[in-house]
């Protein structure tokens, strides 16, 4: 059994998803596991990670509106807006999303569909450096 680690950093844009599903394939790559499990954790609570289609940009952006409909800013409700008006969004959006992903490894990769990729979905305006720590656990 091999066990194997690393912290990736992920700039931002502000809000919207950034691809990762490249980074997360080179460390699972680097590792030597040939089979077993790739677990990506992002260390934030205002940003999350989504499995989601890759091929089509418009599904993205399908993604982006159904967010800001589902969750939107300047609420009077929102009691927690130190950080400005995004902040309970930001928040709301991780918590109804995830922050970890496990995504099996097989042959040396990751075993996703054709049309999946790993993202970090920014929830937060301005843009940001997230940590994801990627851990694979397997067997070479």
């Amino acid at each position: 059994m091999t066990a194997h680690a690393a912290t990736l950093e992920v700039r931002t844009r502000g809000k919207g998803t950034t691809e990762i599903t490249d980074d997360v394939a080179r460390v699972v790559a680097g590792s030597g596991v040939r089979t077993g499990i790739a677990t990506i954790f992002l260390q934030h609570t205002s940003a999350s990670l989504v499995i989601y289609e890759n091929a089509d940009p418009s599904a993205r952006v399908d993604l982006h509106a159904y967010f800001e409909r589902l969750v939107p800013e300047n609420d009077p409700a929102w009691v927690h807006t130190l950080e400005g008006p995004d902040d309970t969004t930001s928040h709301l959006r991780m918590a109804l999303t995830r922050t970890s992903e496990t995504i099996p490894v097989q042959g040396g990769r990751l075993a996703l569909g054709t049309w999946q990729g790993l993202f970090v979905f920014e929830h937060r305006r301005a843009p940001h450096t997230r940590r994801v720590v990627v851990s694979v656990v397997g067997v070479t």
